[in-house]
């Protein structure tokens, strides 16, 4: 009897030690939602997060991908879980930042979340065919002004559409857009000739541009991506089109602060992984942990610029 009266007191005291303040851990399985389709960088990186997050914090983790409408689809299925720190989301900052000002009654915003942690910035850039006679932005824009050229984005309104809607607005030209859930499939249709090129995340065209398939041949950072460094930036190239785009990780509005500093440790950790570092570098990825509190600050100013910046752009709410 003292014996099994001894079993259940060491059985409840992680319970008891957590009521009384001790270090939060899921009781049940994590899911970190993807809100694009299969195939991009993100898939394999937030891959390696979730095995240490299962290593580190004792339960599996499930990564789905839940695309549509750029990338807000899958952000509302976080915004509506439970807000125990078991729903996680893996995104830029589109559907968070700048969807709430292109849709009437979204249903999401910066406020539907809290931050977990920043994990890379997302390098955009055009991709055309190897055999395309186009080697920089200009060539684009010249023969945009000889007929209107197609081109694949991951969603209207997402920020690589945004990097060709600025370039359109420095040098003129005649573009017309056709989105998709992600990255891959645009790039799929400019291979197989039906676009002229594709604007995309760098990382997600890294195999198809190191198989000598694609060509990058411009990116909206303001810096050269690290992995290309003989291609330039848009304004390197004369065209004022610059477009930032980082990753983070959210968990829903009223996640408790117990476990939102178990997931930004947890976050930082696995980006020390040799997992991780393996999977970024191989599909050159520029990843740089950021706080919660840096992270969170980033959210809500790029949230707050978007609403002067896509007024400015002649951009208005549908």
């Amino acid at each position: 009897m003292r014996r099994a009266v001894l079993a259940l007191l060491l059985l409840a005291l992680p319970a008891a030690a957590q009521a009384q303040g001790g270090e939060w851990r899921p009781e049940r399985p994590f899911t970190i939602v993807l809100p694009y389709a299969p195939g991009s960088a993100a898939d394999g990186y937030s891959r390696a997060m979730g095995e240490h997050f299962t290593r580190a914090l004792g339960q599996p983790v499930t990564v789905v991908n839940r695309d549509g409408a750029s990338g807000t689809v899958g952000m509302r299925s976080v915004a509506n879980a439970a807000p125990d720190g078991l729903t996680l989301g893996i995104t830029p900052m589109t559907p968070v930042a700048v969807q709430p000002h292109m849709v009437r009654n979204l249903g999401i915003g910066p406020d539907s979340f809290a931050p977990v942690c920043g994990i890379a910035e997302n390098i955009l850039g055009v991709v055309v065919r190897a055999d395309s006679p186009w080697r920089n932005l200009g060539d684009i824009v010249a023969a945009a002004k000889e007929r209107s050229l197609g081109y694949g984005s991951p969603g209207p309104n997402s920020l690589p559409f945004l990097g060709v809607w600025r370039m359109q607005r420095a040098a003129g030209g005649q573009f017309e857009h056709v989105p998709f859930r992600g990255d891959p499939p645009s790039m799929t249709e400019v291979l197989a000739g039906r676009l002229d090129f594709a604007a995309v995340v760098v990382a997600s065209a890294s195999g198809q541009i190191a198989s000598g398939r694609m060509r990058l041949v411009g990116v909206f950072s303001d810096r050269r991506h690290p992995d290309y460094p003989e291609v330039p930036t848009a304004r390197e190239q004369g065209l004022d089109a610059v477009q930032l785009s980082f990753v983070g990780m959210y968990a829903p509005r009223d996640t408790p602060e117990a476990a939102l500093s178990v997931l930004e440790r947890a976050c930082r950790d696995s980006m020390e992984t040799p997992a991780f570092r393996e999977v970024a570098a191989r599909l050159n990825v520029v990843a740089g942990f950021r706080s919660r509190a840096e992270f969170t600050r980033m959210v809500a100013d790029e949230y707050a610029a978007f609403g002067t910046i896509l007024p400015q752009l002649g951009v208005r709410p549908e």
